[in-house]
């Protein structure tokens, strides 16, 4: 009998190393030694600084324990909603707040703990400023000590509300030097690029946001990923299975290689004599070389009139002649790019492949699997 841990269902791994897999999707060593590294700089700076500005002053914490689970959050999963910047300052101060009317309303400590977390999450809930080491900030308010207690309300302002807002800006600094994106920003659903109300061509067939919001009613679980990132991780499935199941034919295999293109040194009136002439809505521009320098179209020649090419021609969407062909399709169909200009290494143009190359292509495929009857 073979051993469960080494099955193909757990990817073949042998029994003991399942323990480095991460929890968390998208979660690689390197992610997890910049989170390391920013925990490391966010919480000393931020019990630095505490202790330069308030050292002299009533004997309170001068960072509180919540502090350390928001770190965790704030530098290793930036992206959550529960990380951002107003659950991160507004969870934490609520809900100490909350802490501390709990302990002044309720005489019974162990039913005021429950009180004060209750309400945390209640508050939070309400603000939308769920964060999960609001629970411990309204417990730390509670039985946090004489320290904490003798505070009273100024307990939420200082030291809570104060490390929350040292956290953050120290986290936007370094994610900023890190090149990751905090506070996270949800890519929203594009516009149809045609100024009409239908839905862009790439999303207006298959599943819709209604559909991911029934899902999301079946499974009867909160998430902990922003709803329109969940759509676009959604979509992006889509576009690897699609790449997966249909990526034998290249982009070689694809393009066209009679390429009409103009130089550098040619006219306006030249471009739009070759694109009216082949029939044809992008034309490559190349240097003396044979490098793609950018495209020229009829709505770029129809905005500057006339004048050099250089100054009329717009940045040109390129593809490798190895690419999979079926991985053009985002591109083609985001209502702006007819074609990709495929080019070598050096950028010398080797062929084009257009929205029409593309559809000819996928209707092919699709016929030849017996998918069109």
């Amino acid at each position: 009998m073979s051993d469960p841990s080494s099955s193909p269902s757990q990817g073949g791994r042998i029994r003991g190393f399942r323990i480095f897999r991460p929890i968390l999707a998208g979660a690689t060593l390197r992610e997890r030694l910049i989170a390391c590294v920013g925990a490391l700089i966010g919480i000393a700076l931020t019990g630095l600084i505490c202790g330069l500005f308030f050292g002299e002053g009533p004997h309170i914490p001068l960072i509180v324990a919540p502090m350390g689970a928001s770190a965790v959050l704030v530098f290793a999963v930036p992206a959550s909603p529960l990380a951002q910047p107003w659950p991160v300052i507004g969870g934490n101060t609520i809900s100490a707040l909350m802490g501390v009317v709990a302990a002044h309303l309720v005489a019974d400590p162990v039913i005021a703990i429950g009180v004060g977390v209750s309400l945390a999450i209640a508050a939070m809930s309400i603000t939308r400023s769920l964060h999960p080491p609001g629970g411990a900030a309204a417990l730390t308010a509670l039985i946090g000590g004489p320290a904490v207690t003798s505070a009273g309300y100024t307990f939420p302002l200082f030291p809570v509300c104060i490390n929350s807002l040292i956290l953050v800006t120290l986290g936007i600094v370094f994610h900023k030097l890190s090149r990751r994106n905090y506070p996270h920003v949800a890519v929203a659903v594009s516009a149809n690029p045609h100024g009409t109300t239908d839905l862009p061509a790439s999303i207006r067939v298959g599943f819709t946001p209604d559909d991911v919001d029934a899902a999301l009613a079946e499974l009867n679980e909160a998430l902990d990923i922003d709803r329109s990132d969940l759509d676009r991780l959604l979509r992006q499935v889509e576009q690897h299975a699609l790449v997966r199941t249909q990526g034998e034919l290249t982009c070689r295999d694809v393009m066209s290689r009679d390429v009409v293109t103009i130089g550098l040194d040619g006219t306006v009136d030249r471009a739009r004599e070759l694109l009216l002439t082949h029939n044809i809505r992008t034309l490559p521009v190349v240097d003396s070389d044979g490098r793609l320098k950018g495209t020229l179209g009829l709505r770029e020649l129809a905005l500057k009139g006339s004048g050099r090419i250089a100054e009329a021609m717009s940045g040109a969407r390129t593809a490798e002649p190895t690419a999979p062909a079926v991985s053009l399709v985002p591109l083609l169909s985001d209502g702006r790019t007819h074609a990709i200009i495929v080019t070598s290494t050096d950028k010398k143009v080797l062929g084009v492949i257009t929205q029409t190359d593309l559809l000819a292509t996928l209707a092919r495929a699709a016929s030849t699997k017996g998918l069109v009857r």
